[in-house]
């Protein structure tokens, strides 16, 4: 049976949500998927990929995680993306083809056991490392160097690859509520594009393997290691050829040579031969964000004398969702990507004094020490939640 059968199924649905039950996720994704299951709206959307009937995706900008930077994102209808996002749940499971090395979006393998790889592999014996980012990615990947992998990983369900196919190939995206051609790649913001990207640059991974070296993708980020200067050069080389045989590019602000006395930087972590923390230039980013809202939110409460209280909770309800709640089913929220890898609240004590120094700032318009007035009690009463204790109460909670 193909996987797209199998989306018209409700045992197969319940399934679905009993795994997204069982893991530490958005609750209100919970709740709004059960309710999409118990009226059955996925079965109008199977009816209409059975007939060939799929809607174009719609282009946006958002801004980059702890970065006012934009990128690029592309989004289905709502009721289309939860077929989707059950899609990818099924393929990224029954189709996990990769190697060992891979730790993007895959069932039970995640972003800290990466870290904690790489971590124990240092520990172990002193290593020079290479880091790389590609250039965006998803959006960067060439359909056409795609889809004949695709065929072959997917060549007993013929009826799935002809689907997927038929969205990779769709030249007209909806921006700006105009149609438009676009190259798009594999749709950054799309479920399926997660596995897209695994698969795209699997190769290299398997290449890597068989050389067994110490190296470890997730998605666009790339860590590897080797006992000398000239070995890591040498897969620093070996990598940059596969990456721009693949039509893609490595980003020059984030390629990194460390000794084995630096440490390293890896997907927002860094590692300083005995702990793991937050990566200083993702405190900075995070820090930058919250000055820029701390100023705009002054601003719309001077403009429209706004009690500084208020203006100060719109702060605390804006970063507690960002940093601790999340959005949607992402997993992977703010807090729990780094509290289950990092050995040290140190950069979570940087980010908590300067968030509370932007919510006395907005509370009181104040940069001197009237500022102060505003006590710690008064930001807790207005709902603050400090990283430090959330921090600690988690590991508690997991010992």
């Amino acid at each position: 049976m193909s996987l797209i059968d199998k989306l018209s199924q409700e045992d197969v649905w319940r399934e679905y949500l009993a795994y997204k039950k069982s893991n530490v996720g958005s609750k209100n994704f919970v709740k709004d998927l059960e309710k999409y299951i118990d009226d059955k709206k996925y079965l109008l959307v199977c009816d209409n990929i059975n007939k060939g009937d799929f809607p174009l995706p719609r282009k946006s900008m958002i801004s980059k995680l702890s970065s006012d930077k934009k990128r690029t994102v592309y989004t289905y209808p709502y009721s289309e993306n939860m077929v989707l996002k059950l899609l990818t749940w099924l393929v990224l499971r029954k189709y996990d083809v990769f190697s060992s090395n891979l730790y993007s979006f895959r069932q039970k393998i995640t972003a800290k056991d990466a870290v904690r790889k790489m971590v124990k592999e240092s520990r172990e014996k002193p290593r020079y490392i290479y880091k790389a980012d590609i250039h965006n990615y998803f959006n960067s990947i060439d359909i056409d160097r795609l889809l004949p992998v695709l065929k072959e990983t997917l060549s007993d369900d013929a009826k799935l690859y002809t689907f997927l196919q038929g969205l990779l190939k769709e030249d007209y995206v909806i921006s700006e509520n105009e149609r438009i051609i676009e190259e798009k790649g594999i749709m950054a913001g799309t479920p399926i594009a997660s596995f897209y990207a695994n698969l795209y640059l699997s190769e290299l991974d398997k290449r890597m393997e068989k050389k067994g070296v110490v190296y470890a993708r997730y998605s666009d980020d790339i860590l590897v290691m080797a006992d000398s200067l000239d070995e890591v050069k040498a897969l620093a080389d070996e990598i940059r050829s596969f990456i721009i045989e693949a039509g893609l590019s490595i980003n020059p602000d984030k390629e990194s040579f460390f000794a084995p006395s630096e440490g390293w930087v890896f997907l927002g972590f860094c590692f300083d031969g005995k702990n793991v923390d937050i990566a200083p230039k993702t405190v900075e980013k995070l820090k930058g964000k919250m000055y820029r809202k701390s100023r705009s939110l002054l601003r719309w409460s001077d403009k429209n004398n706004i009690d500084g209280k208020k203006a100060a909770k719109a702060f605390i309800k804006k970063f507690n969702k960002k940093l601790l709640d999340g959005a949607e089913d992402n997993e992977l929220t703010w807090s729990l990507w780094f509290f289950s890898v990092i050995s040290t609240a140190d950069s979570l004590k940087v980010i908590d004094n300067y968030a509370q120094d932007c919510i006395r700032y907005v509370a009181t318009g104040k940069r001197t020490k009237k500022r102060f007035d505003f006590r710690y009690e008064d930001m807790k009463s207005l709902g603050y939640k400090s990283l430090v204790h959330e921090y600690y109460s988690y590991v508690d909670d997991n010992k």
